[in-house]
């Protein structure tokens, strides 16, 4: 099964419009309590959500997770940082690929893999104006071409 396929959750739909991402890792997340319910709940919202990487550890930050409606005092900060699990070596690779001048990593998925929530992190670079009009231009050519193709079968 491709990384991401599992039990998905949330998506960062906007994520590979906005940047041309050119590696991806799938990483842990360190829970707290009611959080996991809130995400079997699917109410998690990647949008602005970004990774860093400190002290030799990878961090993410700026995910929403909504509070249990259950969950009454043991409800946690919806935009709390939350450690990622990952090994060291690819935790090195990621610190040294972000040095470079507008290199990102970003969070593409959230899924259960086997019980376990899972992020699909994708290192990224941002896409200028132009690029995103290319690729759109080029994604309704290659349409326009499997409509017709579809069309000529028949």
């Amino acid at each position: 099964m491709p990384k991401g396929e599992g039990n998905l959750i949330a998506q960062n739909r906007k994520a590979r419009h906005d940047y041309s991402v050119f590696e991806t890792f799938e990483a842990g997340i360190v829970l707290k309590g009611t959080e996991i319910k809130s995400i079997r709940q699917r109410r998690v919202n990647l949008k602005d959500g970004f990774a860093r990487v400190r002290d030799g550890e990878a961090y993410l930050m700026n995910v929403h997770i909504s509070p249990y409606d259950q969950g009454n005092i043991f409800n946690h900060d919806p935009l709390r940082t939350r450690k990622l699990l990952l090994h060291k070596k690819q935790i090195i690779k990621i610190g040294t690929e972000m040095k470079n001048p507008g290199v990102t990593l970003i969070p593409l998925k959230i899924y259960i893999k086997d019980g376990f929530a899972k992020v699909l992190l994708g290192l990224a670079k941002g896409k200028k104006q132009y690029d995103k009009r290319e690729d759109l231009k080029r994604k309704d050519m290659n349409r326009e071409i499997n409509r017709a193709l579809r069309d000529k079968q028949r």
